[in-house]
């Protein structure tokens, strides 16, 4: 007998089919994190590689290791898959670092993918779902402001149901690591450089070798902030000297741990 979360799944899944089928044509911001990929799977599924393009922006923010594997998703699903370069490291604005970052990375990425979609009729669509709406997220409204759409708002996904509704479909992405861009690691009023985003990018991927999943390095100067989930904490104490001689290897002198551990965009806390 079908339960009544896996109705109302089904039911949602029926909502977001529905609304990709009357947007037409739709070209899918796909970072290759689980909420974006999941659309950009149902999108293709649903459209066709005719009428659905995954597009991913490539700039200093977007870690080497998630490109590959967008380029790799892209393959293994048969997406119509663009990569384009994208500029806000340009943008004094962006650069700054302030609490409207955001905007300006996204008002920056829809400068570049709002053509492409205009090119084919289509409409530019994010993998934005209702736990999001509640956090600080300022790039929503610029995407919002240059006519973006959210097919996953509109049909009442939360992030639970994403992964639900990709392990269903056999998707590898259902139980991917949150991944965010890597200026979301620079605290508020700390200029962002391709420096600093290249060092944290190296003292995260040192970490994933180690075996650690779900991680996070801020960026405080000479000093690294490591959070990792709470039930590993043990294990990064456990390893370390081999955690210090990782990071201090990118470039850091200092290396801590958070003990309150991983929290997705707690730097945002700053502005409140």
């Amino acid at each position: 007998m079908i339960s009544t979360a896996d109705l109302l799944l089904e039911q949602k899944m029926a909502s977001l089919n529905r609304r990709l089928h009357e947007l037409e044509s739709v070209v899918v911001a796909f970072s290759g994190g689980a909420d974006s990929a999941f659309l950009a799977a149902v999108a293709h599924r649903q459209l066709g590689a005719d009428r659905a393009q995954a597009v991913t922006a490539v700039s200093p923010s977007l870690a080497g290791a998630e490109e590959a594997d967008c380029r790799l998703l892209a393959k293994e699903w048969g997406l119509r898959w663009t990569p384009v370069e994208t500029h806000e490291m340009e943008q004094a604005a962006y650069r700054l670092n302030d609490g409207d970052r955001c905007y300006h990375c996204k008002a920056e990425l829809m400068k570049i993918v709002t053509p492409i979609a205009a090119a084919s009729g289509a409409t530019v669509v994010l993998g934005v779902n209702l736990d999001d709406l509640g956090d600080h997220r300022p790039g929503q409204r610029a995407a919002t402001g240059a006519g973006a759409a959210f097919p996953l708002v509109d049909a009442g996904f939360t992030k639970e149901d994403i992964r639900a509704a990709s392990r269903l479909m056999g998707l590898r992405t259902w139980n991917k690591p949150a991944a965010a861009c890597l200026a979301s690691r620079v605290p508020y009023g700390t200029e962002v450089t391709v420096g600093i985003l290249s060092r944290v990018e190296r003292a995260e991927a040192a970490l994933h070798a180690l075996g650690f999943r779900q991680c996070r390095v801020r960026h405080y100067d000479d000093t690294a902030r490591i959070e990792v989930d709470a039930d590993e904490l043990a294990v990064v104490i456990e390893h370390r000297v081999e955690i210090v001689a990782a990071v201090r290897g990118v470039g850091y002198q200092y290396v801590t741990l958070d003990l309150e551990g991983f929290r997705s965009g707690n730097l945002n806390a700053a502005l409140s």
